[in-house]
Order: structure tokens, then sequence, then C-alpha cells
């Protein structure tokens, strides 16, 4: 009896110092993350929200900072930021959604959806666009000097009539173009018969319980728990939430938060959108015409060896990261247009 009590006894206090050293570990994690983030902690300026998920479990997520300086509203991890070119990854999934619905091929030619576009275009597949090896001009590049007004996707389609050629032959290279992303937007609605922040919200958002997550539009629903962008001032910060471009959905127009994101990144490993083959697509390097690989997928960057995607935009920078074999996924949203998100991100994968 006294060897059971014995044993017993040291069985408690092992499980005591074992439950002890996780608490402190959870602790050591969180002052750790902290540290990362204390540029973003000053409760006067602009911040940022931050979410670690491990395995489907949320195991870190807090907001640092004022998601409005002139409101004096805090971050947090429901606060809802412009996601900027993060958003791309969703304007892909709509695409290979209407594939695997019958609806279109990546093969499919861009005069097949617009019939008058310039023939300097001839040659370019769904895929190039997806993939940045279009070799079409950003259409940023395009816009007049006097132009008055915020651009919007069709407004891309229109400016690729201002000029004459591509970058490129489509396949036989790579170079980042927004241009791409805003006619994928375009040739969704065509697809679905619905706009495209309609399609997102039926199809992506609604289903898979992103209850605020939005594509946001000026006659449509607002941005609840809205970070504003910022920039810094000669003294302190301005806001500075808009650019002439900011109208513009299929390559950047969507407004998430860390929380609803980790939602989102379960449901691409858990294939809920479409099968595995397509989002194991989606996350493979291309090849060009000559068979060399490009960092790049369907939506994702995967310089590193696993996606992620970046968000620049005027007040924001964003980045995610994502370690499928892992069951792992970072977010670092801010609301100041200047920082490196991906490097946090980076630091605070190495704690987990």
């Amino acid at each position: 009896m006294a060897s059971y009590r014995s044993f017993a006894f040291e069985l408690a206090c092992v499980s005591f110092l074992f439950s002890s050293c996780m608490l402190d570990n959870r602790q050591s994690h969180t002052e750790r993350v902290d540290d990362i983030m204390k540029e973003y902690a000053d409760t006067s300026a602009p911040g940022a929200s931050v979410l670690v998920m491990v395995d489907d479990s949320v195991v870190f997520a807090k907001g640092y900072g004022l998601a409005d300086i002139e409101g004096r509203e805090p971050v947090t991890t429901a606060t809802n930021f412009r996601l900027a070119s993060v958003t791309k990854q969703f304007t892909a999934m709509g695409i290979l959604m209407l594939m695997e619905a019958g609806r279109l091929r990546l093969d499919d030619s861009l005069e097949h959806y617009f019939p008058d576009f310039p023939t300097y275009a001839h040659g370019i597949r769904i895929r190039h666009l997806l993939t940045h090896t279009s070799g079409l001009v950003d259409y940023e590049d395009l816009i007049p000097d006097t132009w008055q007004r915020q651009v919007l996707d069709q407004d891309c389609l229109d400016l690729m009539h201002h000029t004459d050629s591509l970058y490129f032959p489509p396949g036989s290279a790579y170079r980042y173009s927004n241009t791409g992303y805003a006619l994928l937007a375009l040739i969704t609605q065509q697809l679905s018969g619905k706009s495209f922040p309609v399609f997102l919200q039926d199809s992506i958002f609604s289903p898979l319980g992103m209850e605020t997550t939005l594509a946001r539009v000026d006659e449509g629903p607002s941005v609840q728990h809205r970070a504003f962008g910022h920039s810094r001032a000669a003294v302190g910060w301005a806001k500075t939430d808009q650019s002439q471009t900011s109208a513009v959905l299929g390559d950047g127009g969507i407004y998430s938060n860390p929380t609803e994101l980790a939602t989102w990144v379960r449901a691409l490993w858990q294939h809920r959108l479409i099968g595995k083959s397509w989002q194991d697509s989606a996350w493979t390097k291309v090849s060009l015409n000559d068979g060399t690989l490009v960092d790049y997928g369907f939506g994702w960057h995967l310089d590193g060896g696993y996606p992620h995607h970046d968000g620049s935009t005027k007040g924001f920078r964003n980045h995610v990261l994502v370690f499928p074999e892992k069951r792992m996924f970072v977010a670092v949203l801010t609301n100041r247009d200047e920082g490196r998100p991906r490097e946090l991100a980076e630091r605070i994968v190495k704690l987990y």
C-alpha cells in the first residue's frame, strides 16, 4: 500500500510539473510573439492582428494598436483589414470551382470571354492569368494622368485597349501583373451571372461561415469592425485608406480578419471547396513553355517551399503563410503601409 501511495504521489508530481511546463511554454510563446510585434503595440498608432493555427486549432490570436486612429478603436482578432493581394487566392478559388463544375477550362482562350480583346493577346489562356504568365501589361501603368475616379475591374479590361503589345509571349516568362486577376473576376461574373462580390458571398464566404468577410463596393454592405489604412505623417499618422485602384476587386478588394482566414485555410486542407488534386495544383509551381519552374501557383506564391501571399496597398501591409503538411497557418494583417509582415510571420512560425 505504501509503495502504491508513493507511486501515486510521484505520478501526481510529474503530472503537475508537466502541466506547469506546458503553461510556462504557452506564456513564453505569448510573450515572445508580443516581443516580435512590439512595434505595433502602441495604443496611439495603427496596429496589427496576428493569428497562429496548428492542427486546426488556434493557438495564438491577438490584436495590437488601433484600427482607426481617429475613432480610437482598438484592433482585435475580429477586425477586418483590406487584404489587398491576399485576395488573389479567393479569386483563383472561384475560377477553380467553376472549372470543377464544368463551366470553364483552364485552357480556354482570353478571346473566348472577351471577343473584342485586342489581337495582341492571342494565345493567352485562363491558366496564364492565374499564374502571372500572360504577359499582359499591368493596368496601373495605363491609367491616364487625367483619370478622376477609382478604377473598377471593367476599367482594367478597357485599359487593355490603350496598349498594343504584351510584356512577353504567353507562357514564356513570369511577371506579376494585377490585370490578369481583374479579368478573372470579370470572367467569374460572366459565368455565374452574379456580381463578383455576390458570387464570393454565395459560393465561398457564406458556405464556410466567414460571416464578416466581403469584397467591398460602395453600394454594397459596409465592412464590419473595419480597420482603416494609415501612413506615417510628418507628425504621427494620417488616415490613407483608399487609393485610385482600391475599388478593383479581383486583384485586391476583399476585407477579412485572421479568425475567418483561419476558417478559410481549414476549408482548403479539408478540400471543402475543390478536390484535393486541384488544391494540390494550386500549391504547385507552374512550368513555363520551356519547362522552367515559376515560384507561383494559382493565387499563391511558392518561394520558400510553402504557399504564402503578401498584400500591400495604400494604408495596409499583410502576409499569410500556410504549411499544409504541418497543418499550420500564420496571418499578420496590418493597417499601416510600412513594415515587413512576412518577416514577422516567419519569426512567429519558428516559435511553433
